[in-house]
């Protein structure tokens, strides 16, 4: 049976920050809100407000979670390309999941800030040198500092992590 909490499996840096790496991961952060528009495309509210498995969120609430999260990538990219090694403030994911703006807010609101926000840190990426992903945030979580070539690698898994969550939702229920 696929584990349905990873259904593409554990997030695991290789240590590969080649060019290579790094542009597949940059394209796979670019293709991210088509894949995910795709994923939702025609669901009713009550689909989107089913859990992709049991304890875990409704689609909503991923697609909400998506754009939280990736703004909060964003931000900090942007803070370890213009301080050095900065602590970043963590939050609550669970917490923001159950937040009034998450049932109340379109999908369509989300997805369209995934459009502009990635359109926006891909050219970020792109733009970056080997010695830029080299830089370090810390996670006060983290024993640590984290790479931006390792938060890369990250959030590239994360998008189809979550994007898996819904189409295998959707292949379980014949959406």
């Amino acid at each position: 049976m696929t584990d349905l909490a990873y259904p593409i499996g554990r997030f695991q840096f290789d240590g590969d920050l080649s060019d290579g790496a790094r542009a597949r991961q940059i394209d796979a952060i670019a293709a991210l809100p088509g894949q995910l528009r795709a994923a939702v495309a025609g669901l009713t509210d009550a689909q989107l407000d089913t859990v992709y498995r049991s304890g875990g969120w409704t689609v909503r609430q991923v697609v909400h979670h998506l754009a939280d999260s990736h703004m909060n990538s964003y931000i900090r990219f942007k803070l370890a390309l213009t301080e050095d090694a900065p602590t970043i403030k963590p939050y609550d994911e669970a917490r923001w999941a159950e937040l009034p703006d998450t049932a109340a807010t379109p999908v369509e609101t989300s997805l369209s800030l995934l459009d502009s926000l990635h359109e926006r840190w891909v050219n970020l990426l792109r733009g970056m040198t080997a010695a830029d992903f080299a830089r370090t945030f810390r996670h006060p979580e983290r024993p640590a500092p984290m790479p931006l070539g390792q938060a890369l690698g990250l959030y590239g898994w994360h998008g189809a992590h979550h994007t898996a969550h819904i189409t295998g939702l959707r292949r379980r229920e014949g959406w």
